[in-house]
């Protein structure tokens, strides 16, 4: 039976990859930072399994790794553990360097040090990318400032990140190649465009959107209104895919005969606004913009327009293609915050 660490557990990704991996009868470590909040909710389901172990540790603590690593033995590893939103890194950069930069490294070191080495995936982002016009000064934009040739990343684009956390993103990835190409670790970058599910945190817009459409019909029957959805850049274009596509793409890239980076996306791009009219068509609302009010304030310092990922690298090596597709991704992420707003409302009720 395979051992594997998980960084990060906790997370959407993590949630999704320890359900894989216990599905593939693996004996998996989900690790996850100390906290005064319980924040297992998405685990739940994989923790009164007999091969599931819930560990405290950090990233940014190398003696904690060390000892983790050398007591399991695992036979793979899996980075996801970072200050992952992206606005949150403009507000506390020296911490999403910490965890998302510096952290990786720590588990690069104690890899390198030990005599049976395990497999490391790291989970690195588009965002790299950042913005991809200012480099391409041939590029010709139509009148909303987009592309006209609809360009697109691959394994071999150009970086260009935008914001603290595609800095520590970026810094990481290279690590990783470094020590695979310095030390002959089995280690993988995993480039994985933006990737949602119902799991996804509510500081996400994506989230944001489906739980607000959520609350707004659950008054809207009840003849209550509700404050507008305050959002920021609403024509922003990113490649959207399903995180549970995804974490299956981590999995296979460690099981390839040779460690290599890969870009992990659907190939097809929507802006928020696309997202907000087909969240808003599941309560049957066309006039989705009635309910939408766009604040400068939730606009980022540095933001990037366009990302499109192209996987035929993952496609024509791993053999991986997404199943999930945009229009069911909302659905499912609407459908859930539904079901859950009901319940919600109810266990808020004041007793009588």
């Amino acid at each position: 039976m395979k051992k594997a660490i998980i960084y990060g557990v906790t997370g959407q990704d993590g949630s999704y990859l320890s359900e894989l991996l216990l599905s593939k009868e693996y004996t998996v470590y989900g690790i996850t930072r100390r906290s005064s909040v319980n924040n297992t909710s998405r685990i739940t389901h994989s923790l009164n399994k007999n091969n599931f172990n819930l560990v405290q540790g950090d990233v940014t603590d190398t003696s904690s790794i060390y000892r983790l690593l050398n007591e399991v033995q695992p036979d793979e590893v899996y980075n996801l553990a970072a200050q992952s939103h992206v606005g949150t890194s403009f507000e506390q950069p020296q911490l999403t360097w910490n965890v998302t930069g510096q952290g990786c490294l720590n588990i690069l070191e104690v890899i390198r040090s030990m005599a049976n080495r395990p497999r490391f995936y790291q989970a690195s982002s588009s965002e790299m990318f950042g913005d991809q016009f200012s480099t391409a000064p041939n590029l010709s934009l139509n009148e909303d400032h987009y592309p006209k040739q609809d360009p697109y990343q691959d394994e071999q684009t150009t970086f260009n990140p935008q914001s603290p956390y595609a800095i520590a993103k970026l810094a990481a990835h290279h690590a990783t190649t470094l020590y695979r190409n310095s030390y002959d670790l089995f280690a993988c970058g995993g480039i994985l465009f933006n990737h949602e599910s119902e799991r996804r945190g509510e500081r996400f817009v994506t989230r944001k959107i489906s739980r607000y459409v959520a609350d707004l019909h659950w008054a809207t029957q009840r003849g209550r209104s509700i404050p507008k959805l305050k959002l920021g850049n609403l024509t922003s274009k990113r490649d959207w895919g399903h995180a549970q596509d995804y974490v299956e793409a981590m999995w296979m890239m460690l099981q390839h005969d040779k460690p290599m980076d890969f870009v992990i996306a659907t190939g097809k791009t929507h802006s928020v606004e696309d997202y907000l009219k087909e969240a808003f068509k599941c309560i049957n609302i066309i006039e989705y913009m009635n309910y939408v009010e766009v604040d400068e304030d939730l606009k980022r310092p540095s933001e990037v327009p366009y990302l499109r990922g192209i996987a035929k690298k993952a496609k024509r090596r791993l053999n991986w293609i997404p199943k999930i597709q945009f229009n069911e991704l909302v659905s499912k992420m609407v459908q859930n915050d539904l079901q859950n707003t009901d319940r919600r409302k109810e266990d808020n009720k004041s007793p009588e």
